[in-house]
């Protein structure tokens, strides 16, 4: 495996995923629309989530640092680390980003903004002192990949698919129990109606769970970019070794621990043999496993 297969194949899988989160959506639209007769549930309940998402993608960066605690820096305050930015932006012809450290003694780091034009990239403190100059530089890379690789944009997408299937199954639920059977239903539509609503029940677990496959995805495919722009795939996987074995865990919310390098709950990174993780509990997970991602790593050749 080199380190352009591998990220093609990452590239591959997100679009399936994201394929497969459209054709749910319309499965789920047709049928609620069926059920009660109305495709305007379909059409309002489109507007209502890409205006929420929309005005979130504007607004995360500030949100999502502001919560962190995060400070932002300037070439003085950290020569040495505004180089690394500066010199890896050059090798991706990214433009330089805004740099924040968050006072927290947890290695991680996290990108955000809503375009290369406006990204930024926090480290946390714990970050500087653990990692040496290379393992840094992968770090960075990672982040930096997650900007050229338009991930926001990808998680602003999703954000508004699953937008849109919370809202009508939410919608769907509240019609069917608080909304009264009609009378004119016959034996074909009360099934249709049942059908409905396991579909409103089950809907939104099954796009969640897309959700957290595709930021898996992407983070399988930041590594690798990563590794591509370093050129050197041994620091990242020391970076990530000498996170999973950091005993402190990061103040983030479950709505913003995607964002971040790995998973910001100690507790939730699961044990060091990725083989012994349940594989209902990795579909539930943030990112993928520490021991899976450093393998992938380490079985890239330059």
């Amino acid at each position: 495996m080199t380190l352009y297969t591998q990220a093609s194949s990452n590239v591959r899988k997100t679009w399936a995923l994201l394929m497969g989160f459209f054709v749910l959506i319309i499965a789920i639209g047709w049928t609620f629309s069926y059920a009660y007769q109305s495709p305007g549930i379909l059409v309002f309940a489109v507007m209502v989530s890409v205006i929420m998402s929309v005005t979130s993608y504007w607004f995360s960066d500030k949100i999502v640092l502001a919560s962190a605690g995060a400070k932002p820096i300037e070439k003085k305050d950290n020569p040495e680390l505004y180089r690394l930015v500066e010199n890896l932006t050059i090798a991706s012809g990214l433009p330089m980003p805004k740099l924040y450290v968050i006072p927290n003694p947890a290695p991680n780091a996290f990108a955000t903004g809503r375009d290369k034009e406006h990204a930024v990239v926090a480290v946390t403190q714990g970050l500087l002192d653990v990692m040496n100059k290379q393992e840094l530089e992968g770090v960075l890379a990672h982040e930096l990949s997650h900007i050229g690789n338009k991930d926001m944009l990808v998680s602003t997408v999703v954000v508004v698919l699953v937008g849109v299937i919370s809202l009508l199954a939410d919608w769907f639920l509240r019609m069917s129990f608080f909304g009264g059977r009609r009378d004119d239903r016959d034996s074909g539509g009360n099934i249709m109606f049942f059908l409905g609503i396991a579909g409103a029940i089950l809907a939104p677990i099954a796009a969640t769970l897309i959700q957290l496959a595709i930021s898996r995805k992407r983070e399988f495919l930041a590594d690798a970019s990563g590794a591509l722009l370093t050129r050197y795939p041994e620091g990242l996987a020391s970076a990530l070794q000498k996170l999973e074995a950091n005993p402190y865990s990061m103040k983030a919310s479950s709505a913003t621990a995607h964002l971040y390098f790995a998973n910001p709950f100690k507790a939730d990174r699961g044990e060091k043999d990725s083989k012994k993780i349940p594989w209902v509990t990795k579909l539930f997970m943030t990112h993928p496993p520490i021991e899976e991602r450093i393998k992938v790593l380490r079985q890239m050749s330059v």
